[in-house]
């Protein structure tokens, strides 16, 4: 190949490379993800909040999705980046290593309640916003 030929070859595959790193960063983290966003995904009757029946709701979705061996169970790598090994530790009352749902929807309750601070039972996007809020977020996107 001509030194010509192989310039036009990197300088055509630069842009494209650079292209797919841009699209790979634009893909959003679930935390990172608009607050409004997120409502609109977790809000199905639309009524601007999300009560924790939604959330735990969205929450079995995810949990169904991150079960990829189907055992029922949620190990610390299928929980990457949701729960650190300290609060999966703590969320772990039988100290198998791993969450049923039903303790996977416990964690789901207890942050839904952190991020609830006027305990009126739902979660605007002001709230969602919160740090406990983004911590919900976690486990139901």
């Amino acid at each position: 190949m001509r030194w010509n030929d192989m310039r036009w070859n990197i300088a055509l595959a630069i842009p494209l490379f650079g292209g797919v790193v841009l699209g790979a960063m634009m893909i959003a983290s679930p935390a990172a993800t608009a607050p409004a966003d997120i409502l609109r995904a977790l809000d199905p009757d639309r009524d601007g909040t999300v009560d924790l029946n939604e959330a735990k709701a969205a929450a079995s979705a995810v949990f169904a999705r991150l079960d990829r061996d189907h055992d029922g169970t949620l190990d610390r790598r299928e929980l990457r980046g949701r729960l650190s090994a300290k609060e999966l530790v703590a969320a772990d009352p039988d100290h198998d290593g791993t969450l049923t749902k039903e303790e996977f929807l416990a964690v789901v309750e207890k942050r839904f309640t952190a991020a609830d601070p006027d305990k009126d039972g739902t979660l605007d996007r002001k709230e969602l916003r919160s740090s406990a809020g983004r911590a919900l977020v976690l486990l139901v996107r």
